[in-house]
């Protein structure tokens, strides 16, 4: 049972079989939690993750446990530090993880918003999936990253109004917020969920067959190529 369960948290699996004599297991185990997302509404699941260089305090964990079980939204949680605090609030509306594929994550129609710590990494990550954004930058350069999201790309909202490791957000504040940001009526949700589809295409064109990226890496190449060809 234990090696079955590690196999849940492993990135690749390589066996010495054939998909269809073994079929049934196979697809038992790619199952997890892209199951559990695709019996969720569309929009509904808050996607958490804070990295996996630094974490939260233990005061901010208490805080963050508290108000997502109080706040009463659908997430998904993906964090090294499992501990029986944060399986006791998941029930049927939240599920924890020590890893995923984070992009199909976010790409999932059933996530609606992303909790970050801002890393830039994960912050484009984001932007490709065309989600809104809570912002929870703890070091380096993530109070700009997260400046970015809320005041320049308007695609968030801050969960610290201040970019300092050490503040504390309190549970009731943390869940006014939760319900707010999860709030697909509202008029503000609306709007940061228009934008954030309007960088999903900017995204998209930019990856495109003559787009920015794909312009500027093919120009890299060619000139590392003609530098390499210019030494013989």
């Amino acid at each position: 049972m234990k090696g079955c369960e590690g196999m849940l948290k492993a990135q690749y699996l390589l066996f010495p079989s054939i998909y269809e004599l073994e079929h049934h297991v196979i697809d038992a185990l790619k199952a997890s939690y892209l199951e559990w997302l695709d019996n969720q509404p569309c929009d509904s699941v808050l996607y958490i993750s804070f990295g996996s260089y630094l974490s939260v305090s233990s005061a901010q964990m208490d805080e963050i446990i508290a108000a997502l079980r109080d706040s009463g939204v659908r997430f998904l949680w993906t964090t090294r530090g499992e501990s029986s605090k944060l399986k006791e609030i998941c029930g049927k509306k939240g599920m924890i993880l020590a890893w995923c594929d984070q992009l199909k994550v976010l790409l999932h129609p059933s996530v609606g918003g992303y909790w970050t710590h801002c890393g830039w990494n994960s912050t484009m990550e984001g932007v490709f999936a065309g989600v809104p954004f809570l912002t929870f930058p703890l070091v380096m350069d993530q109070p700009l990253i997260s400046k970015l999201i809320v005041e320049d790309w308007k695609v968030g909202w801050r969960v610290k109004k201040e970019d300092k490791l050490d503040t504390l957000v309190m549970r009731d504040e943390i869940v006014v917020l939760l319900r707010k940001f999860m709030n697909l009526g509202s008029d503000e949700g609306r709007g940061i969920r228009k934008r954030a589809k309007e960088l999903h295409h900017i995204s998209q064109l930019a990856i495109a067959k003559g787009g920015s990226s794909e312009t500027n890496v093919k120009a890299f190449l060619k000139n590392i190529f003609q530098s390499v060809v210019s030494q013989f």
